[in-house]
């Protein structure tokens, strides 16, 4: 399970540059193609709130413009990390978790429409997708003098919609997002939902492919 982070983002980085070298010579549009990099939190809600507190989270994504109009494809991966406060033991398991962590390893597929007003953009997005939610899970030797830890991997699918504003500085832009997470699996006999928001940079790959200023 360690390596399952790993493998996500080495997927990830290869599907991107295969994308990049197929529509290389296509950039007829300023936001043809971006990566996107950004830090935040995600806010539990509804019975998630009851075993989850936002921690630091982080996002990596790229959007893909599609024509010469505003859409664009956005395959996003959310590494999103929370507060674990144990409500129900698991199967095998005797002891509660209290104060535990939480890390999500979620890739959302989505497909967006941006506006852009001079150098002000706009945009929302509806998509889907699925991944890992690792919750731990701690096991008491019968004398209770060891204890075990464990992280059980809760296969988790999803839509994601939301929204954004970016402001752009020439080749990179900063973007300001909000978004609604629901899963259709749950944890703790309670279905997962969060607001994930976040603050981050997005460099103009179609700019610096290009060679524009």
């Amino acid at each position: 399970m360690k390596n399952k982070p790993y493998y996500l983002n080495l997927f990830l980085v290869l599907f991107f540059l295969q994308i990049s070298s197929v529509t290389k010579a296509q950039y007829e549009r300023p936001d043809k193609l971006y990566s996107s990099s950004g830090i935040g939190f995600s806010i539990p809600v509804g019975e998630t709130s009851e075993y989850l507190e936002p921690k630091f989270s982080t996002t990596l994504g790229i959007n893909l413009g599609l024509g010469n109009d505003g859409l664009f494809l956005y395959p996003k991966l959310s590494l999103h990390a929370y507060k674990y406060q144990q409500q129900t033991l698991e199967a095998g398991f005797g002891t509660l978790v209290n104060n535990g962590r939480v890390t999500t390893y979620l890739l959302n597929l989505a497909l967006g429409y941006r506006k852009i007003v001079g150098k002000f953009g706009f945009y929302g997005f509806v998509g889907g997708g699925g991944g890992f939610i690792l919750t731990p899970e701690v096991q008491l030797s019968p004398s209770n003098a060891i204890a075990t830890f464990n992280n059980k991997t809760n296969t988790m699918t999803m839509l994601e919609t939301g929204l954004g504003a970016e402001y752009s500085f020439g080749k990179v832009s900063v973007f300001l997002e909000g978004s609604f997470m629901r899963g259709f699996n749950k944890i703790q006999d309670r279905r997962f939902q969060s607001f994930p928001l976040s603050i981050g940079i997005k460099p103009n790959l179609s700019s610096v492919l290009n060679g524009k200023k």
